[in-house]
């Protein structure tokens, strides 16, 4: 190799802030700790999002190009060894980087300065080789998809916990019968575990989604200053002597080394204005907050006071009331659900941001990157929430019993309907049915007395028999047959939830 042809060094620009140094004005007191976002806080997925986790990922997307254009043969060993060593963020300070941002409107610039005066303090011939061809979207991008990979681990590693959580619980509770409810009212009956195997479904389904994003969806950035890497062969040209030949090779090999590198998928061409990779990640996020926030409403519902038929697990403080010492609130639930709301807005705002002009837009692409961010940290402890709730959700099947026989008989009119049809025709048996359930209602009595009454069936049912066909739990359907299905495919899916 010859490094007589290297580039001019990477240097700081006269008067440029040292960011090394804490800046000034960079009050912890101010940091964001999450106080109003309290479902994140101190969950794993707030660390791996964190100011320090993005800023290390940019770094480590700076090192990850030194290394492989090193193993390429276009910058020296020696010199993506000492980049690799200065690229570490507590060697640098998030918050001056930050103030710096504001200049470029993007914070690679500085931190691009910042690690080569870094490299240049251990090495000044290495300090050559930093962001050697590359371009701020390149860094920025390439960090923004590390951040969400080893966010999106972490989401799935809860998810994991989860689905294992719900599993057990359907398995448990596959005939204990419940009311099942529509549009807010008792329907008919159905079983404790289906509703469990509904929430179960829901976690697969987007635990899936989020392993396809995670496999294969998630690439590097390597397009240079406009998307046609024109910046990195030249660079190839000057240092390594690469003909046109050998450079159409490095076009092809240099993105393939870049993911290898970085443990990201490999893009067919660069993607500065065709934004795919956020768009599914985007999709998946929120599909898993519609998940969670379905399972975290319905513990919502079925634990009022009236209802009690599931209770949260307890904990000090947990659900504690500023005023009524008497209350115990979800709060869990209620934590997973505010990130069900949210999700759609924000990934909302990278589907609005997704439609670009040119080769890089303004303003546009400056708008994705803390929505996405907290679309990540927001799952992560919706995820992180649902993992506890799953695991400590306290049924009670006397409650479900109990509420089964709140409307005397009328949760399974819809069997007695079809019981009594073979005597009266269908129409007519269903007009019975509703007559002696408005009755039933008006006169506070069950159901299968008032149809014993009924002149229509002549004395054909008896009250006992019509007593036998009212009994809940043995109108539940293919309830135990679909918890099954639900559970072999979680079954299935475990390997790779674990892989």
């Amino acid at each position: 190799m010859n490094t007589d042809r290297r580039p001019p060094a990477a240097t700081s620009s006269p008067g440029a802030a040292s960011y090394a140094e804490p800046a000034a004005n960079a009050d912890p007191a101010f940091a964001d700790t999450g106080l109003l976002s309290p479902v994140r806080a101190g969950c794993p997925a707030e660390t791996a999002t964190s100011d320090g986790a993005c800023l290390q990922a940019l770094l480590d997307a700076e090192a990850g190009l030194a290394r492989a254009q090193a193993r390429l043969g276009t910058v020296p060993e020696r010199a993506a060894v000492v980049i690799t060593s200065a690229a570490r963020a507590e060697r640098f300070d998030a918050r001056s980087l930050a103030l710096a941002a504001r200049a470029a409107a993007n914070p690679v610039v500085a931190l691009v300065r910042a690690l080569a005066e870094a490299v240049a303090g251990q090495d000044p011939d290495a300090a050559h080789f930093v962001h050697q061809g590359s371009t701020s979207q390149d860094v920025l991008d390439t960090g923004l998809m590390l951040v969400a990979a080893r966010t999106t681990e972490l989401i799935l590693a809860d998810l994991a916990r989860t689905a294992d959580a719900l599993a057990a619980l359907a398995e448990r509770h596959r005939d204990t019968p419940m009311a099942a409810r529509t549009l807010g009212q008792h329907a008919v009956p159905t079983t404790f575990g289906l509703k469990a195997a509904g929430w179960l479904q829901g976690v697969l389904d987007a635990a899936e989604r989020l392993r396809r994003v995670r496999a294969d969806g998630l690439p590097v950035q390597l397009g240079g200053a406009a998307g046609t890497m024109a910046g990195y062969l030249e660079y190839a040209h000057v240092v390594a002597g690469l003909t046109p030949d050998g450079l159409d090779r490095y076009a092809r090999r240099l993105p393939v080394a870049y993911a290898a590198e970085l443990g990201l998928a490999e893009p067919s061409v660069p993607w500065h204005t065709v934004r795919t990779p956020l768009a599914d990640l985007a999709s998946a996020l929120t599909a898993t907050g519609v998940a969670l926030g379905t399972f975290a409403a319905d513990v919502q519902l079925l634990s009022r006071t009236e209802t009690a038929e599931v209770s949260e697990p307890g904990a000090e403080g947990r659900g504690a009331s500023s005023a009524m010492p008497h209350k115990r609130n979800p709060a869990l639930a209620a934590l997973i659900r505010s990130v069900a709301y949210q999700l759609p807005g924000l990934t909302s705002t990278l589907a609005h941001a997704a439609v670009m002009d040119d080769e890089r837009p303004a303003g546009a692409w400056h708008a994705e990157w803390e929505p996405l961010r907290a679309a990540l940290r927001l799952t992560g402890g919706a995820a992180h929430t649902a993992a506890e709730l799953a695991e400590g959700l306290c049924v009670r099947a006397d409650r479900m019993h109990a509420n089964l026989g709140l409307t005397h008989g009328l949760v399974v009119s819809e069997r007695l309907a079809a019981a009594l049809s073979p005597d009266l025709g269908r129409a007519g048996a269903k007009a019975v049915v509703s007559a002696a359930s408005a009755r039933a209602v008006a006169e506070g009595r069950h159901l299968a007395d008032v149809l014993a009454e009924a002149p229509e069936l002549g004395g054909r049912r008896d009250a006992d028999a019509l007593y036998a066909l009212c009994a809940p739990e043995h109108y539940t359907g293919a309830s135990g047959l679909l918890v099954d299905r639900v559970l072999a495919r979680h079954r299935d899916s475990r390997p790779a939830a674990r892989g």
